[in-house]
């Protein structure tokens, strides 16, 4: 599906509900790969706040970003609209902080897209696809997302005295979000106006803006638009919120008393899960030594190998002449951390060592021959050990290793030598095998 925009400027006036401030709101268009921007033409410079999860600073009844001086709040009616609609690339203009209420639903947002006309780019429009369940869950509130190839949302709400519990589920497009979910207002129950008045909040609010629940009656202008209105409002936030990716995502999103911070933690789980994810990918891609690696620097030893300071016993691998055979070498400074116990005032490197130096570069050649993917070489066991010279602070030690036995890329014996100056100083016949690595937490 290719990505879209609005073809002219579209502007609504009306009054905020937290600040209760007067604020022109302008639809903008904007190009491809360019995204949800808004932008405070009422401060200097014009700054511009791209909604992420990341810069979300407030989320008392509402979703806030912040970016330095420069913030925007009680966006996710708009943000609702525009990913209701299918828009991808819009510049969104306020001159103030908070965009108009309206009439407490995205219904008017969703005719001022109309009026601006959606139209198709030429870039594809890209997903957020999950491989596995994610799921938040904060006392009686939980949403769970689903790997899915669409976007299905499945809500319950609720009050803690179980008086209007409501359930609705659906598919989003843009015809059923304008039909179906765009009219659903917010909503209140009375006992908390007086808490949210004294936190500065709602001073816009009022009955044209908002369904009042008091007891078991429902205070309001006009009677309920539907039957789940309340249900489906919540829907309508979370479409909002799942801005905060970046990016629309297909999944089914089974949410129960949903709300906008629980709304921003599985936005931050989804991006947590997709790093990992990602650093995984990019660990495995890396870790395989490829055929065609003749020479392994540091770095790409300690891809293959799991050891780190201060066991890693391989400087660099310098020659794989064929794919029974490796040569690398140890550099040895007085900086070794055994040179302290091993001997005060006659530092000898240890013979042990030696030979995990040899069975870390077997290791490696063993690696070389599979895919080394989540796959660890141990060492097993040693025999026909000779340590002809001593090796101290200064020398260049040279491993060679050469695999004598192979049994089905299991396990494995080779021979391995140390030598510093040509001249050899160990020399022993290794085994081992290779298992898989443990799993990452």
């Amino acid at each position: 599906m290719k990505q879209r925009t609005i073809l002219r400027e579209a502007s609504v006036k009306g009054k905020a509900l937290h600040t209760g401030e007067e604020v022109t709101l302008t639809l903008k268009p904007a190009p491809e790969n360019h995204g949800i921007v808004f932008r405070r033409i009422d401060l200097y410079g014009k700054p511009e706040l791209k909604p992420d999860v990341a810069l979300v600073s407030d989320l008392v009844r509402s979703t806030t970003i912040s970016n330095g001086h420069a913030k925007v709040h009680t966006i996710e009616h708009v943000l609702s609209a525009l990913h209701g609609c299918a828009v991808d690339n819009c510049i969104v203009e306020m001159d103030a902080s908070e965009p108009p209420i309206l009439d407490g639903s995205a219904k008017h947002y969703v005719n001022l897209i109309q009026e601006a006309e959606p139209v198709v780019q030429e870039a594809e429009r890209e997903y957020m696809e999950l491989e596995n369940p994610i799921s938040v869950t904060k006392g009686a509130s939980s949403i769970i997302a689903l790997p899915s190839d669409k976007l299905k949302i499945t809500c319950t709400s609720a009050d803690d005295r179980g008086i209007h519990t409501q359930h609705y589920s659906i598919e989003i497009d843009p015809e059923t979000f304008a039909a179906q979910i765009a009219p659903a207002r917010t909503f209140t129950i009375y006992e908390d106006i007086e808490e949210l008045l004294k936190l500065g909040k709602i001073q816009g609010g009022s009955l044209d803006s908002a369904i009042v629940i008091k007891g078991d009656k429902i205070l309001s202008k006009e009677p309920l638009r539907f039957k789940e209105e309340f249900a489906r409002h919540k829907v309508l936030d979370i479409i909002g919120d799942l801005m905060l990716l970046g990016k629309p995502l297909k999944a089914h999103i089974v949410a129960v008393r949903p709300g906008h911070a629980l709304n921003a933690e599985l936005c931050q789980a989804i991006i947590d899960s997709k790093k990992k994810a990602a650093k995984k990918e990019k660990k495995k891609a890396v870790q395989q030594v490829m055929e065609h690696e003749t020479l392994l620097d540091i770095r790409r030893i300690l891809d293959t190998l799991p050891h780190r300071y201060p066991f890693v016993m391989i400087d660099r691998v310098t020659d794989i002449p064929n794919p029974d055979e490796l040569t690398a070498i140890k550099n040895v400074t007085i900086n070794e951390p055994y040179f302290q116990g091993h001997f005060p005032g006659h530092p000898v490197m240890p013979g042990v060592l030696q030979i995990e130096a040899m069975a870390q570069a077997a290791g490696i050649l063993m690696l070389r021959r599979i895919s080394s993917e989540n796959k660890i070489a141990f060492f097993m066991s040693c025999d026909k050990v000779k340590f002809r010279q001593a090796v101290i602070p200064g020398d260049q030690v040279e491993i060679h290793v050469k695999l004598t036995k192979n049994r089905g890329n299991k396990i494995g014996v080779a021979a391995g030598t140390c030598k510093v100056n040509g001249k050899v100083a160990s020399s022993a016949e290794l085994m081992f095998t290779i298992t898989d690595a443990p799993s990452d937490t």
